[in-house]
């Protein structure tokens, strides 16, 4: 089964991705790394890496590898503030849902 992945997911997903190398990182990479938790298709993904980028999320640079522009990204200040808040967001989501999914406590039947 799979879980339907909301813009809002993916943005998370992508700015965790990013922030894992302060030196940045290559569309191809994140698009793999991305794929180790969620499908994803490049042609989903590379909308997503460039709004982060407008939004000042992201900032890039190319490199030269084998002949070929190569083009990184980097999480800025304001992307790193954006990331925090989606964690704090998920453990608070990820725990309701879990609760309910997985069993346990229910506040509502004390």
């Amino acid at each position: 089964m799979v879980f339907n992945t909301g813009s809002t997911l993916l943005d998370a997903i992508v700015l965790a991705v990013v922030s894992k190398d302060k030196d940045g990182t290559y569309g191809y990479k994140i698009t793999q790394d991305v794929r180790s938790a969620i499908e994803v298709s490049e042609s989903t993904l590379y909308p997503v890496l460039r709004r982060l980028q407008r939004e000042e999320c992201f900032e890039t640079y190319d490199k030269a590898i084998d002949g070929r522009n190569r083009r990184y990204y980097r999480i800025t200040e304001k992307g790193n503030a954006q990331l925090n808040l989606y964690r704090v967001e998920w453990k608070n989501y990820s725990g309701k849902i879990s609760k309910i999914l997985l069993g346990g406590e229910n506040n509502d039947e004390k």
